[in-house]
């Protein structure tokens, strides 16, 4: 056993060197360049929208609106809406306010939204994760079966490759051994030299491992990790550092704490949907103010569409009255969090 992890590890070691000449990206100088020249830019971003703001998602190059489409349908039974017809409505309105990217977990998300791009896919930038069928179970923690998984979600979803495959990770801290990662990664770099994915990814819960993995693996392109309105950078030995110094790009889930930040049930007529709204648009404000995050949350109407779009537009810095009701706001939903969310509350610092 010993053998065998000596030598993965310098197989892996081996491929990390040869890839690092193409992987590492633009230098810091240059990514502050291209920043600049966004709007001169905007031939080379899919989607444009003079209304929506634009982030470039590291060395992918790709340029993402700055709030984007994630899967998750939360409490769309308030909708009173037929599933299908709902992700058209709301995939559609994304498009239009100038949303690039759909992130999308699970066989039964993918379906659905794959129904609703219909001939738009075009428009957006399409990411996929079959969490079923990847390292969460035991039985998907080789390369050979995450790629027969692969195959698997592209030919039930009608698609012939993927913009990011990210590939979803077991979320306890710990639970990683050196071989699963070395195996995620090799996954990863075979699609993409197969043409099934165009960039790669790994989403995760578990902060330390996912630094681990972006600092040692130059193949690794994209990132997805909790990010709330309470999130903040600390000082030494951030996540955000080895983004920057990897040029790795960084999607945050749960922006709303699977919708603890409401007062209301997301109902058009609820009472509390005006109070609701003006608190998921100071949740994304504070998340924007970090230039290295693109929050993706789930959006069950065309409405919340237009709400966070112009939660875009909308002055960026909180001043001290707002700081002050954000902190109010977010002690009530960190007391109300579910107890199968409380892990949420590991993600205040990274």
């Amino acid at each position: 056993m010993a053998d065998k992890q000596i030598s993965r590890r310098k197989l892996m070691r081996d491929a990390v060197v040869g890839a690092a000449g193409i992987a590492v990206g633009l230098s810091a100088a240059e990514r502050a360049a291209a920043a600049k020249d966004l709007p001169g830019s905007k031939r080379k971003i899919l989607n444009y929208n003079p209304d929506m703001e634009y982030r470039r998602l590291g060395k992918t190059n790709l340029w993402i609106s700055a709030v984007c489409l994630g899967g998750h349908w939360k409490r769309m039974n308030v909708m009173k809406q037929d599933c299908d017809e709902n992700r058209r409505e709301v995939v559609g309105r994304c498009i239009e306010v100038g949303m690039n990217y759909i992130d999308i977990t699970g066989i039964g998300e993918l379906l659905k939204h794959r129904k609703a791009l219909g001939e738009r896919r075009d428009k957006m930038y399409l990411a996929l994760s079959d969490t079923s069928h990847e390292p969460r179970n035991p039985n998907f923690r080789t390369a050979g079966k995450l790629l027969e998984a692969l195959d698997a979600t592209l030919k039930k979803t009608k698609l012939e490759y993927t913009d990011l495959w990210r590939i979803t990770a077991y979320e306890p801290g710990g639970r990683h051994s050196f071989n699963t990662s070395c195996e995620i990664i090799a996954a990863l770099e075979q699609a993409k030299k197969q043409g099934k994915t165009r960039f790669t990814g790994i989403a995760s819960h578990d902060r330390q491992w996912l630094k681990f993995m972006v600092e040692y693996f130059p193949q690794l392109e994209v990132v997805l990790f909790p990010y709330t309105a309470r999130t903040k950078k600390v000082p030494k030995g951030s996540i955000f550092d080895a983004l920057e110094n990897c040029d790795v790009g960084a999607f945050g889930i749960k922006p709303f704490a699977s919708c603890s930040i409401f007062n209301g049930s997301s109902a058009p007529d609820d009472p509390c949907a005006k109070e609701d709204d003006r608190r998921a648009r100071l949740a994304i404000r504070y998340i924007l103010c970090n230039p290295y995050i693109i929050p993706i949350p789930g959006l069950i109407s065309s409405h919340q569409v237009d709400n966070v779009a112009k939660a875009v537009k909308e002055r960026r810095e909180l001043d001290l009255a707002e700081t002050k009701e954000l902190k109010k706001i977010m002690d009530q939903t960190w007391a109300r969090l579910p107890e199968n969310y409380q892990w949420l509350k590991n993600w205040e610092y990274v």
